[in-house]
């Protein structure tokens, strides 16, 4: 099955319908609420990519708990509403689990245009980015491999883009392998995105040709894909981020 331009195994498809809509899912709440109901905040049952699923990020002093379609309903429906995303059930989807999740990987993300790049260009890139062409048009196999170590990897890491690869060991990298300035036209250039305080937030690197590669989050719905340079640098703009650009060595 093609999603977003990707071939997407059925093996892999079927992992995919497991995170998105499992039987047993997980809701924030008020400790006090959990407690009432007496229910366990058990935030070490929440595996990566059901957190990437639901968007559990920043739970701070809530309580996190795990129920069923009808175990959800002795929640207040205020409370129900409130969760960081809509809640999905198995049966609101059966006959159609395949399209469902498709649809959902799909909403609001560009397909990668990798069938679109020339031989000639790949050929041409093979010896300064060894690792482009191989993961140009293909979907993780979980949460977790991110922008940082997809960049390192189309540039030569071994096993970066298996990785959630943090800032510093990026950094480091991007200090010993590039120097600063580069052109969007050429290959090799690596883009970043910085937060006021100069912290990376994103980065890509372009193919040549027009084209530049980059994994838009380290969520498991989230391809290393290939886009136009100006619409990838369109897609990962954000408030307060500013576009620098390095070339490698």
């Amino acid at each position: 099955m093609l999603v977003l331009g990707i071939e997407v195994p059925d093996g892999l498809l079927h992992r995919w319908l497991g995170w998105f809509t499992p039987p047993v899912q997980p809701f924030v709440i008020p400790p006090d609420l959990a407690a009432s109901l007496e229910l366990a905040d058990d935030r070490d049952r929440l595996t990566p990519e059901v957190r990437d699923t639901f968007c559990l990020y920043g739970l701070g002093s809530s309580a996190l708990v795990w129920l069923t379609e009808a175990g959800a309903r002795r929640l207040p429906a205020a409370v129900r509403r409130s969760q960081p995303t809509p809640h999905r059930w198995p049966g609101q989807i059966a006959g159609r689990e395949a399209e469902a999740v498709v649809t959902y990987v799909e909403k609001g993300r560009r397909p990668s245009r990798h069938r679109e790049v020339a031989p000639a260009t790949w050929d041409a890139i093979a010896s300064a980015l060894p690792g482009a062409r191989h993961l140009a048009g293909t979907f993780p196999t979980r949460s977790g491999p991110n922008c940082f170590g997809t960049v390192m990897a189309a540039c030569g890491v071994e096993g970066a883009q298996d990785r959630w690869m943090l800032r510093e060991p990026f950094e480091d990298w991007l200090a010993e392998h590039t120097a600063r300035g580069g052109h969007d036209g050429a290959p090799g250039t690596v883009l970043v995105w910085r937060a006021a305080d100069g912290g990376a937030q994103h980065a890509a690197v372009t193919l040549g040709d027009g084209w530049a590669l980059h994994k838009p989050s380290q969520g498991w719905m989230s391809p290393t894909k290939v886009l136009a340079v100006r619409d990838l640098k369109y897609s990962a703009r954000a408030a307060g981020q500013r576009l620098h650009r390095h070339h490698l060595q």
